[in-house]
């Protein structure tokens, strides 16, 4: 019994991706009494740790930046079907939840994350040293893919509103898709060195050398129970939501606090991964989960949004009020000086991290 009991433990990574697609199974579409919800909670958290295990024998498998890019879209792939489907509910609040969710992903990201990862190395090592031609590549293509896609809604006139017209829309969803594509073709290709961990000496590294490299058919479980993992993960967040937004309500809170928390669970996993490899001093990696997880949840979800426009009824509001562009300015801004030297040290960290506070304060009180 005690030999079953500890192999049942060691498992726990590929039972607990399984039991969250079967409870969100159960529990889809219907309304949970609060100890359900307790429940979903707990097995979501348990989930998101099983999500990054799986993350990184994928990723020591492949190699960087391939490893960051695999876990980057998978999350974000089954964020934009989650959006899609909200969206597809209908009701007043649609409209505005692309853009709340994009825009909560890219502050989360590259204030969050980034900062995160900053703080955690540079505390640690005294300075955090990554490679700026390859995260500075990244920072301008999520500044140039979120003005096209949030900022420039908000003064175009061919439509009343904080709207894109039809064909506007459609550049916008194209040029999306061509720049991530491109982006992804630059990282993975033809300056993949470029993404790579860098020691403090500047000298690139290739390759993990702290563990054997998984095997092709664990990796490939580790990649099914990821993709299960990460279902899990976004379903259940969907499935406590209700429960968050009553509680939004009783609050005297803004709606789009909703969103914010949504999205801080679905992008726990690369949170996780992110922080687990900047303690083992490759912020290079962390870099690429934050800017590579910004890049793609705009990359996708405009295309997408843009798509699933075709059939709904209501509108579709992507443009950015004041408060949120003097942010998304800032955190353009500050990312750029962040990155520029290649080295960070704590204070750069910290200050990512206010601009985070300050978005989520004034996603409480705007």
């Amino acid at each position: 019994m005690i030999t079953r009991l500890a192999a049942l433990t060691r498992h726990w990574t590929g039972l607990l991706p399984v039991l969250a697609v079967v409870l969100l199974v159960l529990t889809w579409g219907r309304d949970m009494p609060g100890f359900v919800v307790g429940v979903m909670t707990l097995v979501l958290a348990g989930a998101v740790l099983a999500a990054v295990h799986h993350a990184e024998v994928v990723a020591h498998r492949v190699g960087e930046p391939f490893g960051s890019l695999v876990l980057a879209v998978a999350v974000t792939v089954i964020e934009v079907a989650l959006i899609v489907t909200l969206m597809l509910d209908g009701g007043d609040k649609s409209a505005t939840l692309a853009r709340d969710t994009v825009f909560a992903a890219v502050m989360i990201t590259c204030n969050g994350i980034f900062g995160l990862s900053l703080l955690v190395t540079s505390m640690r090592h005294r300075v955090a040293v990554f490679n700026p031609e390859g995260s500075g590549a990244a920072l301008a293509t999520v500044a140039t893919l979120a003005t096209l896609s949030l900022v420039l809604p908000t003064f175009t006139t061919t439509k009343p509103g904080p709207e894109f017209s039809t064909p506007q829309l459609t550049f916008a969803a194209l040029a999306s898709l061509a720049l991530y594509g491109l982006f992804v073709a630059t990282q993975t290709v033809r300056h993949r060195d470029y993404f790579l961990p860098i020691t403090r000496q500047g000298k690139v590294i290739d390759v993990d050398d702290h563990a054997d490299t998984p095997s092709r058919r664990t990796a490939l479980n580790s990649l099914g129970l990821l993709s299960l993992a990460l279902i899990g993960v976004v379903g259940l967040a969907k499935g406590v939501s209700p429960t968050i937004e009553s509680g939004v309500d009783a609050a005297g809170m803004p709606q789009a606090v909703v969103g914010v928390v949504i999205a801080l669970l679905v992008l726990l996993p690369e949170t996780i991964a992110a922080v687990r490899a900047a303690r083992r001093d490759r912020v290079q990696t962390s870099l690429n989960l934050a800017l590579g997880s910004a890049m793609a949840s705009i990359g996708l979800t405009i295309p997408a949004v843009a798509l699933a426009s075709l059939w709904l009824t209501g509108p579709l509001t992507l443009g950015l009020g004041a408060t949120h562009m003097v942010l998304l300015v800032l955190t353009v801004v500050v990312g750029t000086l962040s990155i520029v030297p290649g080295r960070a040290t704590p204070l750069q960290g910290g200050v990512h991290l206010a601009l985070l506070a300050a978005y989520l304060e004034l996603s409480v009180n705007p």
